[in-house]
């Protein structure tokens, strides 16, 4: 038998190893801003075109590289990170194992500018297909430009496989976000099509968790920091009215390097238990130092997940430093035990007399004695004697009588009787319409009707009044619009940002009118006419989290998506009180509605209770 086993060629190899390292733009974006990093820059730029299919560049002004190192830093596993296996459990740079230029460079045309601080003259590369195309003398700036030109050219079935740009610039924006977060100390400007999209300035993290995620964030950013042995933990959690409906502002980072970590995750979630809604999610920016022996780096090739040694033991020391973050701010219950617990009362005015408390009783009263036509009552005088009315007397003695047949009473019925009997489909709705209903509970309305007790789900009646108002609004060829005297900005985090660029067309239909600005930010210029006078920051914000809650649940279009997130924010809360005007003008518009029965996500609005199911309530 001949020999089957053959060495792959360099290209080839190169391909293969491209594959873990650069699975879309936005790896090669985290490469090459860890590099920039660990050489030194405190100034970065970073130039995507066409969600980094067409161009991806970064330009840094950290150490640069001489010719020969310009060189070898597109060879596999050459890199100045490390030199013995013993370097690999000391590690304290974002790379080190000397794959991502050699990756990238196997499946896209790159240019790589760089020189040295102490010299005048640097030097160009340029490498297609781990191929070097060209290597000559230039004249640049100090520091490193690299230029990625049509990633995957030579790959084009990886390049099929990439998503929408607007997708992928969702994870380009991800991995800047990550980069940028962790390093406060180091200024960056981001370009999208030749658009200034962020620009941020040295500062501080919560400076820099501020410009990214938006100036609401200001006020709702607590404090976390703890030193132990074990870990470092410095920080920011954000307090439990900032929790989401998504995964959104959740951020662990260990030795400023970004990390997943359910556990960790877990750790903090426990921590604002009963202080969240069950299916939020509270905001964190966290900040672990640890000693690297004990963690290990290397088991993924994005460096995304780490072992630690003491997983545990980081675990409780996560969970005590939120505790105390969220207690400090008096947002979880405390009892200080070095505080007499007693009232805080007062004092009363100079001069006034204060008086005994006194109590009044009727010395004549036995309770003993019996009276069926009289009964005791009490006033601020002390208890007296009332006298029965005869109606108060004919009910009491003859109370079966409340429960016979009427119509404002429940009927009591044979368990073999149908109840669909009693059902009249046909006036049905006219019937619910025209009934009065009560609030249960801030939750459901109630009333009681001929075929027993009707019960309607607020929360969803409300939505379904709220869709189809909206999707009446975006049949229109642009829906009516409420212009502000003045625009009103908002700043939300890139992510949303990029997704409410993607929404523009749905939300101009409903008659909003948003004008795109550098650092995520927008100024509206119109809302629909019922939203005029509201505080939009939150709605948007809110609308934003269902609509991507939404995607991961429900496989509905664009359009359908952003016309039930809008019902979903803006519909009636549990708990919120309304009145009587407000109940009456809710259940009139849900039964004007086609499909008064089911709210736009499919759930029950509506529920009949029939006298039979109560009746059995009762039975011994």
């Amino acid at each position: 038998m001949t020999d089957i086993i053959n060495l792959l060629p360099d290209s080839v190899a190169n391909q293969i190893a491209a594959g873990e390292v650069v699975q879309r733009p936005a790896s090669a974006v985290k490469e090459l801003l860890e590099n920039a990093i660990d050489a030194g820059a405190d100034e970065i730029k970073l130039i995507v075109k066409d969600a980094g299919k067409t161009l991806l560049q970064i330009i840094d002004n950290g150490c640069g590289m001489s010719e020969t190192d310009a060189r070898m830093s597109f060879e596999r596993h050459a890199t100045s990170k490390i030199h013995k296996a013993d370097d690999l459990f000391h590690i304290q740079t974002m790379g080190f194992r000397g794959e991502a230029l050699a990756s990238i460079a196997a499946i896209a045309q790159v240019e790589l500018k760089t020189k040295l601080h102490d010299r005048d003259i640097g030097s160009k590369i340029i490498v297609e297909g781990s191929k070097v195309i060209e290597q000559s003398e230039i004249i640049t700036p100090s520091g490193t430009s690299f230029t990625i030109k049509n990633l995957f050219f030579n790959t084009p079935a990886r390049r099929n496989f990439l998503k929408a740009p607007i997708v992928e610039m969702r994870h380009i924006n991800e991995e800047f976000i990550r980069v940028a977060l962790i390093h406060p100390n180091i200024s960056f400007v981001f370009f999208e099509d030749d658009r200034k999209k962020i620009i941020l300035t040295k500062g501080s993290l919560k400076q820099r968790i501020i410009a990214l995620f938006g100036k609401n964030y200001n006020s709702k950013l607590l404090s976390v920091e703890e030193n132990t042995t074990v870990v470092d933990i410095k920080g920011f959690v954000g307090k439990p009215e900032t929790a989401r409906k998504t995964r959104g502002e959740q951020y662990f980072f260990v030795n400023h390097r970004f990390i997943k970590h359910p556990y960790l995750n877990h750790a903090v979630l426990s921590a604002f238990n009963e202080l969240i809604f069950d299916g939020s999610f509270p905001s964190y920016f966290l900040h672990l130092k640890v000693d690297p022996a004990n963690i290990d780096v290397n088991i993924h090739p994005t460096k995304t997940e780490v072992n630690f040694k003491d997983e545990k033991a980081i675990y409780s020391i996560i969970r005590a430093a939120v505790k105390m973050a969220l207690g400090k701010y008096s947002l979880t219950p405390q009892i200080d035990f070095d505080v007499e617990q007693s009232l805080n009362l007062n004092p009363p005015p100079a001069g006034t007399e204060i008086r005994p408390p006194q109590i009044h009783y009727n010395p004549d009263y036995n309770p003993f004695e019996q009276n069926d036509d009289r009964k005791k009552t009490v006033d601020n005088n002390g208890f007296h004697d009332v006298k029965l009315s005869s109606r108060q007397i004919s009910n009491s003695l003859n109370w079966q009588e409340l429960y016979k047949n009427d119509a404002s009473n429940f009927e009591i019925v044979d368990d073999k009787k149908d109840d669909s009997e009693v059902f009249d489909e046909a006036n049905f709705s006219l019937h619910l319409k025209n009934s009065v209903f009560s609030s249960l509970n801030n939750r459901w309305l109630v009333s009681v009707i001929h075929e027993g007790l009707a019960i309607i789900d607020r929360q969803a009646a409300h939505e379904r009044v709220l869709f189809d108002r909206f999707s009446a609004l975006s049949e229109m060829s642009k829906g009516s619009s409420q212009r502000k005297i003045f625009p009103e900005r908002l700043q939300l985090s890139a992510t949303d940002a990029e997704l409410l660029i993607d929404l523009l067309p749905e939300l101009n239909a409903l008659g909003f009118e948003f004008n795109a600005l550098i650092n995520n930010e927008f100024d509206v210029y119109g809302t629909p006419p019922d939203l005029s006078n509201e505080i939009l920051l939150p709605i948007i914000e809110g609308m934003l989290d269902y609509y991507k809650l939404n995607q991961m649940e429900l496989k509905i279009d664009k359009r359908r998506n952003v016309l039930l997130s809008m019902a979903k924010k803006l519909s009636v809360r549990q708990g919120q009180e309304l009145v009587q005007e407000e109940i009456n003008a809710l259940i009139n518009a849900l039964f004007e509605s086609a499909l008064p029965a089911k709210s736009p996500s499919g759930k029950d609005i509506i529920a009949i209770i029939s006298p039979s199911e109560v009746a059995a309530k009762f039975r011994n």
